[in-house]
């Protein structure tokens, strides 16, 4: 997902699972962190690894954190201005210049829809419980 509107690129889980990081791989990170709802969020740290985006590749510094998204990462504002990004949230597709030419990312729309989807209908396991328990 791209955020034009934050300024930290964070990492969630599957995608932190998925590439076999560990917890030695990663360094402190201690700034408090506020989720879409403005509840603080579990940090287990900070990484640096590089992104490809077409051929560019760039050193991007992700928070992990420990809560559930549908998404595997966002990229935020350093991400886009390091390559020089034009977005349109409409057309889901950035646009950047690459030498001498204008690569093109292009998002899904259907997978976004999905994403969206699976967001709003997650309810973790005490929410879940405690909504059963306040309405008996």
């Amino acid at each position: 997902m791209v955020d034009q509107g934050s300024c930290v690129e964070i990492m969630y889980p599957d995608l932190y699972k998925g590439l076999n990081l560990k917890p030695e791989d990663l360094t402190i990170y201690d700034s408090p962190l506020l989720s879409f709802e403005g509840k603080v969020v579990i940090l287990k740290g900070q990484i640096r690894i590089p992104v490809q985006a077409g051929s560019e590749v760039v050193e991007v510094d992700f928070i992990i954190v420990d809560i559930y998204s549908p998404y595997m990462a966002i990229v935020t504002r350093p991400w886009l201005h390091t390559l020089g990004v034009i977005s349109s949230t409409l057309h889901q597709k950035v646009k950047y210049p690459s030498g001498d030419r204008i690569e093109e990312l292009v998002g899904d729309q259907s997978m976004a829809r999905r994403y969206l989807m699976s967001a709003i209908l997650y309810q973790p396991a005490a929410e879940s419980s405690a909504s059963i328990e306040g309405g008996l």
